[in-house]
């Protein structure tokens, strides 16, 4: 069969759940539309998260099973899944992998419609619209996977003893209950919530990306952590006007070390991006005019057109503390089977916390869901086994990747360095306990 009636295919990142699609290609890292995966160079990158193509693997959706109907209330219980983002869906196409029947009710506080989360921190430079980032209607994936879908809805109170989760549209009964509902924005008593942007989700994003498509802005990122350098280039190579202001001399300081923080500076620098450095926010106001004004508690003004708050996210522990969960800056699971303190609730994703460190990473959700899926379903053979992922800065000029778990009191010491790469390795008790690597290394 000849390329031109061969059906396209699609491949998923294994390390970040990215969709390579055959039809539509990436043309930002030089592959054309219509590039089938075999021809992609074997030293291709994955956009988002930096693996080579011997990460990804053939991606077939899953299609219902004849036997895989959407149940309703009347069947009695089943699962509830609380939370529609990646960890939520991941959940449920879990269990639905393992039983086609078992009745399925999906809770989401927002549309709950598919989308790649890590994409939003590249979307604008890409010309993407929220249209675009939508892999699967909500409604369409519902349909797919026979799962009862309650949209805006949101849960106001949780009974373990009685089985119950109550909800804006009612109480519901479940054999078992699964908490997906991720994490929040930490915002800051000095940023006020209606002058402030925060790009945690499709509909703050799409928020956002309505106002910064009318035209080159001047916007200010409160936060200079991963999320908030990646989206200062994505903005940045849009065409807009950027400002980073953090707490610390240089960006990302609480997890680079200096010669590395350095670095990803000046290549901030050559796409234009300001730094407000070792500064606290005192206050931001609105203007007459419509624009925003940041005070500094050192009495520096910056003025800009909008302001996007990347201050941390939280885990939002009323819920848990209405169920009677132990929490310590998330949800406390078992590390093996991801229950939580309470008999048939698990909980997987932003949400939770494992050994008192919460788990904000994409790589693993999948590896939970199957975890907690076959728990559920009282199949052996699937235990969760946390690792720390690979840490990677979805930024095209500077590439930053970290393998391994740094130590504050750990030692970095130069493996290497030229002017376009950087190899360090920090040493605890003897032993490597992190790589990191900065730049591209020149070829042999």
């Amino acid at each position: 069969m000849s390329d031109a009636t061969r059906a396209w295919r699609q491949f998923i990142c294994r390390a970040c759940g990215l969709i390579y699609d055959e039809e539509m290609g990436d043309p930002d890292s030089g592959l054309a539309p219509g590039t089938r995966f075999e021809d992609i160079p074997d030293d291709w990158e994955c956009p988002l998260c930096g693996v080579t193509k011997l990460d990804f693997e053939p991606f077939v959706r899953r299609e219902a099973a004849p036997s895989c109907v959407v149940q309703g209330a009347q069947q009695g219980r089943g699962v509830v899944v609380v939370g529609a983002g990646l960890a939520g869906w991941a959940t449920v196409e879990a269990l639905r992998a393992l039983d086609a029947a078992v009745p399925i009710t999906l809770v989401s506080a927002c549309k709950g419609d598919l989308y790649h989360k890590p994409e939003l921190s590249v979307a604008l430079s890409r010309g993407q619209t929220p249209e675009s980032l939508v892999r699967e209607t909500a409604a369409d994936a519902a349909r797919r996977l026979g799962v009862r879908l309650l949209t805006d809805t949101f849960v106001v109170g949780l009974t373990p003893a009685q089985h119950q989760v109550r909800t804006t549209q009612g109480t519901l009964t479940y054999t078992r209950l699964v908490l997906a509902q991720g994490a929040r924005p930490v915002l800051p008593a000095e940023l006020p919530p209606a002058l402030c942007w925060r790009v945690n989700h499709l509909s703050g994003w799409s928020g956002l990306q309505a106002q910064l498509r009318q035209g080159s802005q001047r916007v200010a990122i409160v936060g200079a952590g991963m999320v908030g350098c990646e989206l200062a280039e994505d903005f940045a190579r849009a065409g807009h006007q950027v400002t980073l202001v953090d707490r610390q001399h240089l960006p990302l300081a609480g997890l680079l070390p200096e010669p590395a923080a350095r670095r990803l500076r000046r290549s901030q620098q050559q796409l234009g991006i300001g730094y407000l450095g070792a500064v606290q926010v005192a206050g931001v106001s609105g203007l007459d005019d419509g624009s925003k004004c940041i005070a500094t508690t050192c009495g520096q003004h910056l003025v800009v057109d909008q302001v996007i708050a990347a201050t941390g996210l939280a885990t939002d522990a009323r819920l848990a503390r209405m169920g009677g969960l132990d929490f310590d800056r998330g949800i406390q699971v078992d590390p093996g089977t991801l229950q939580t303190s309470a008999a048939d609730v698990y909980a997987l994703g932003d949400c939770v916390s494992l050994e008192g460190t919460a788990c904000r990473f994409i790589e693993p959700i999948a590896h939970q869901a199957r975890a907690i899926a076959h728990a559920v379903l009282g199949l052996a053979g699937e235990r969760y086994r946390h690792s720390q992922p690979v840490i990677r800065l979805k930024t095209r000029s500077l590439p930053i990747e970290m393998h391994g778990t740094p130590c504050a009191a750990g030692q970095w010491r130069v493996v290497h360095e030229d002017d376009s790469y950087l190899l360090m390795e920090q040493q605890v008790d003897g032993r490597t306990a992190s790589t990191l690597r900065v730049g591209q290394a020149k070829a042999a």
